[in-house]
């Protein structure tokens, strides 16, 4: 279910929700998708869909939550590559805080998104394939002390 091997992680142009005019605009995840899921895996959690919040610049992910008699679980979902992850509180950027997926978020994985486990989140950048990042993504890295995957997917640089 989760993205956890340790062949690497290669970013792809948008990662950082950083674009270039000249390379185009970038992707942009399906929304509709990500939210039928999640309703989805509500059901199957016994629980009901909290707050939705839909990705606002800087961000470069939606946030919505799981409610269930257990508490709530947030999910993040990257608004340029349809990877989801889980955090335990809501947060406008991300650097090691994520939680292992639940049981119900096979769900995502079979509506073609890509859950990244906390232990692929915490790869550090020196393990992760970053060719594609740009001397400004590097310096924003740095400002804000990213060091891993999970930095760089769910951040909130300006």
């Amino acid at each position: 279910m989760a993205d956890e091997d340790d062949t690497g992680f290669t970013l792809p142009r948008g990662a950082t929700g950083f674009f270039r005019p000249e390379d185009g605009p970038l992707p942009v995840t399906d929304l509709r998708a990500f939210r039928t899921a999640l309703y989805a895996a509500a059901r199957i959690a016994g629980g009901e869909v909290g707050e939705v919040e839909e990705q606002a610049y800087p961000r470069t992910f939606h946030t919505a939550s799981v409610v269930t008699r257990a508490g709530e679980n947030i999910v993040l979902c990257h608004a340029h590559h349809p990877w989801v992850a889980f955090a335990r509180t809501r947060r406008d950027w991300y650097g090691d805080e994520f939680l292992p997926p639940p049981p119900w978020a096979r769900i995502f994985t079979d509506a073609d998104f890509v859950v990244l486990g906390a232990g692929r989140l915490a790869t550090p950048l020196s393990a992760v394939h970053t060719a594609v990042l740009t001397r400004d993504e590097w310096r924003q890295a740095r400002l804000y002390g990213v060091t891993t995957l999970g930095g760089v997917l769910f951040n909130a640089w300006a």
